[in-house]
């Protein structure tokens, strides 16, 4: 039902609504880069705790090990080649009140003690619009 049809303005329906989100919980934004090797197994693990909404993306990229080279010729430890490997990039937007255990998720499942294992990034998730129904900030999550 639109804000019109329940008798207020979309400005103060939606003013409402945000303050209500911003005092009820805070939302935060997970971005895990991970190997892609240990994909499949994040995700069960996530899936198993009920956290199966997310974005996955093929990804390349680098640490401080630099990845692995491929020169011109396109052999290991070329001079003038890319160095980039593949991982997996998983995009979560959790409650504050889950963050923890999510974050033990995907550094229990990607954890194996070497170099590569991935990176955890968490940020504030400042508003959220579902597309299809003009949504927004916890109503367009849930």
């Amino acid at each position: 039902m639109s804000a019109r049809n329940r008798g207020g303005s979309a400005a103060q329906c939606s003013g409402k609504a945000e303050r209500l989100f911003a005092l009820e919980e805070h939302v935060k934004e997970l971005i895990a880069i991970i190997r892609t090797g240990c994909a499949k197994l994040t995700k069960q693990k996530l899936a198993e705790k009920g956290f199966v909404a997310y974005t996955e993306k093929r990804v390349l990229g680098r640490g401080k090990q630099r990845g692995v080279q491929y020169g011109s010729e396109g052999g290991p430890n070329g001079k003038d080649g890319i160095s980039f490997l593949p991982k997996r990039m998983l995009t979560l937007f959790v409650n504050d009140e889950d963050l923890e255990t999510v974050m033990s998720i995907l550094i229990e499942a990607n954890k194996t003690g070497e170099i590569g294992d991935g990176k955890i990034f968490v940020g504030p998730a400042d508003e959220a619009i579902r597309i299809r129904t003009d949504e927004r900030s916890r109503a367009a999550l849930v």
